[in-house]
């Protein structure tokens, strides 16, 4: 009995230590882990911070600020100003008024960037380059989109320091002009190069039939006949004299991926995002399906990267390198590719929107957010609110121009990717003809979260309607 008592006494003090042994691990385990959460915490939603672009923007900048601390008074003692006069900035990222600007107009197909583009190109403050990333797209095909966002950034960085050495990695892919040595580019290697205004106006072009300060659309037919391709070394020249530099692409998909460049004080970089009614930007997608096909893929394999999606690609002629057979999809199955890419984007849209929403001030200053709609509705309000973001003086004549570009007489050209003054209303409302309920609802149900933040209604909603339009007198404009 006692035997029994003793045992019993026994497995009650093992299990008591057992118990004690455990709370102890639990213990240093839970402390461990709290004097590693300031470094390694964001590691466990890196995707969610790596979507966000959220990478420590405000210690970064505050850091900066420091060191740059003792240099700022050295310089009010050499100017006798101010760092706070106006023109300067304190902050990372920011850099005095005089610099050279650069600006990142960044959109994606079919939201009407052709035209917010245009409106750089014919300033003549501004050096201007139409999608410069095609090639990168165009040579690493059939990669998806999100993979691509570094070396599309590190590109970016390379042009705006007017260096298009890089362009030698990639211009030679579809080159259109059969360039076969990568030392010895022309301007006859870019993408649209035939309606550049510096490439198609003297001293590049001595022969153009416009002056480069002369405001109206270049005929691309013209500027060939007229203007001979000439080494990308004489446009580099030319890109170092201007003021302001701005690209234009469309497959840049995070608006994170361009914080380092932000923040690069060397670049005093800006951002213009343009936006445009989802529904719109789907009827006009579906217009031009085939011309949108390959760049559909390629941001579709970013949600579906496995070799099972590329497999079904190649069967069906459209995942193969440039160069290869291909041949064009049923018209349903393609509409499937654009529609996919389209909710792709979508999410882009709103990462970008939250990132926005949520950057420090510094980079809200560096930020301009417009809506197609009202670009093309009241085009000189609109100019007049993109040029002083972007320290561009008034031109009498592009606001002029760009008032005419939205007064056409039609919705669309024959040729789809070719810029022409177009109906600014029927652009805006062409959709509730064209998309049947059904591709509307889809839509609608992809995009609904970027939507509301776009202040897009959706059909039906109270409010869904137009905003005012600008009641100027039409001028007319040499073609």
């Amino acid at each position: 009995m006692k035997g029994r008592r003793r045992r019993r006494r026994e497995y009650c003090k093992f299990a008591l230590l057992l118990v004690l042994y455990t709370l102890m691990l639990l213990l240093v385990s839970s402390v461990l882990d709290g004097s590693r959460d300031q470094d390694k915490g964001v590691g466990h939603c890196s995707g969610l911070h790596h979507s966000l672009g959220v990478w420590s923007l405000e210690a970064a900048a505050a850091g900066e600020r420091e060191q740059g601390a003792e240099a700022r008074p050295a310089a009010v003692g050499d100017t006798g100003e101010s760092s706070k006069a106006p023109g300067n900035f304190n902050s990372v990222g920011e850099a005095v008024a005089h610099e050279k600007q650069h600006i990142y107009v960044h959109a994606t197909w079919r939201t009407g960037s052709s035209f917010l583009g245009e409106l750089f190109n014919q300033h003549p403050d501004v050096f201007y380059l139409y999608e410069p990333m095609w090639h990168l797209w165009q040579a690493l095909y059939p990669g998806d989109a999100e993979s691509l966002q570094g070396a599309l950034r590190d590109m970016l960085r390379s042009l705006f320091r007017c260096d298009f050495s890089v362009l030698r990695l990639y211009a030679l892919q579809g080159n259109p002009a059969g360039l076969t040595d990568p030392t010895n580019l022309t301007t006859a290697a870019l993408f649209r190069w035939r309606t550049n205004k510096v490439i198609c106006s003297p001293p590049l072009c001595p022969g153009a039939p416009r002056a480069r300060d002369e405001v109206g659309l270049i005929e691309d037919v013209a500027c060939e006949r007229s203007c001979p391709p000439v080494a990308l070394r004489a446009l580099e020249d030319e890109c170092r004299k201007y003021p302001v530099v701005v690209i234009k692409d469309v497959r840049l998909l995070d608006l994170g991926v361009l914080v380092p460049l932000l923040r690069d004080p060397g670049l005093n970089l800006k951002v213009v995002q343009l936006f445009r009614d989802p529904r719109a930007v789907h009827n006009s997608r579906l217009k031009s399906k085939q011309g949108l096909l390959r760049e559909s893929i390629q941001v579709l394999r970013t949600r579906q990267r496995g070799d099972r999606f590329h497999r079904a690609l190649l069967a069906h002629g459209v995942g193969a390198r440039p160069g290869a057979q291909s041949r064009a999809l049923p018209s349903a199955r393609a509409d499937f590719f654009l529609t996919g890419a389209l909710e792709v984007i979508c999410e882009a849209w709103l990462r970008d929107l939250l990132f926005a929403r949520g950057a420090p001030t510094w980079l809200q200053r560096r930020y301009l957010r417009l809506r197609y709609e009202d670009l093309v509705q009241q085009p000189r309000a609109q100019l007049r609110r993109l040029l002083s973001f972007s320290g561009l003086r008034s031109h009498a004549a592009l606001h002029d121009f760009a008032l005419n570009m939205t007064r056409g007489t039609a919705y669309s050209a024959d040729r789809p990717f070719h810029l022409s003054a177009r109906d600014a209303r029927e652009a805006v409302h062409a959709w509730r003809e064209r998309l049947s309920q059904e591709q509307v609802r889809q839509v609608e149900a992809a995009c609904a979260p970027a939507m509301r933040l776009l202040a897009y209604p959706r059909s039906g909603e109270e409010g869904d309607a137009e905003p005012p339009r600008e009641e100027e007198t039409t001028l007319e404009m040499e073609a």
